[in-house]
């Protein structure tokens, strides 16, 4: 095992105990707070599909393109 490693599972086993055996905070979460999490993530969500929707769809996209052939009303006569 690595030093970074090992000491990250060191810390691991330092803090499974303080999270077992923690009180519970008993803290309100209001609504404010709530829609606002929800939003963050919806908004995490949508930017990740929209990412990955650009590096799929614009390539395809850019090789359909490619693929066509031009009509023959688009040559220009002179």
């Amino acid at each position: 095992m690595s030093g970074v490693s090992a000491r990250a599972g060191y810390l691991g086993l330092a803090v499974v105990p303080l999270l077992a055996f923690s009180e519970p905070a008993l803290a309100y979460v209001g609504p404010g707070a709530g829609l606002t999490v929800i939003g963050s993530l919806v908004a995490l969500v949508s930017a990740v599909l929209v990412g990955i929707f650009g590096f799929i769809w614009y390539p395809l996209k850019r090789l359909l393109k490619r693929g066509k052939k031009p009509s023959p009303g688009a040559e220009d006569e002179e």
